[in-house]
């Protein structure tokens, strides 16, 4: 399955914000567009599922709030629900919505594809990271 730019994905690398390589974000629960772990993406992407945060009670409600509950597991679609601290890749834009709205969850930049810059600010994502 194409990542990134790999295969036309148009993603611009398997590289961070940082400028260094993408790290994983996680494996447990399994998450990013491509369920490989990492916060890739590509054109297929359309949500840029970016940012690799860590999930908080606040943000989960806020989320459920806004129309997308992550925390009610739905097995049918292999989606376990989502927990305070669990990793996940979130889209970009919402973790930017959040940002404006008070509830952004923190993240780690290391995990975080660069291509979310195109949606969040660098300084912006760096005061809320758990990661130099």
């Amino acid at each position: 399955m194409p990542r990134d730019g790999a295969g036309g994905g148009g993603g611009g690398g398997r590289l961070n914000v940082l400028g260094g390589a993408l790290e994983e974000c996680s494996a447990k629960p399994l998450t990013g567009f491509f369920r490989n772990g990492c916060c890739d993406t590509g054109l297929q992407d359309v949500g840029s599922h970016t940012v690799c945060v860590v999930m908080t009670a606040d943000f989960l409600s806020y989320s459920r709030a806004r129309g997308n509950d992550l925390s009610t597991p739905m097995p049918e679609a292999g989606f376990p629900g989502l927990k305070p601290g669990d990793r996940w890749c979130l889209c970009a834009p919402r973790w930017q919505e959040a940002l404006v709205d008070g509830h952004a969850p923190k993240l780690v930049l290391r995990a975080t594809h660069q291509m979310a810059l195109q949606y969040c600010s660098l300084a912006d994502l760096t005061r809320h990271a758990v990661d130099g």
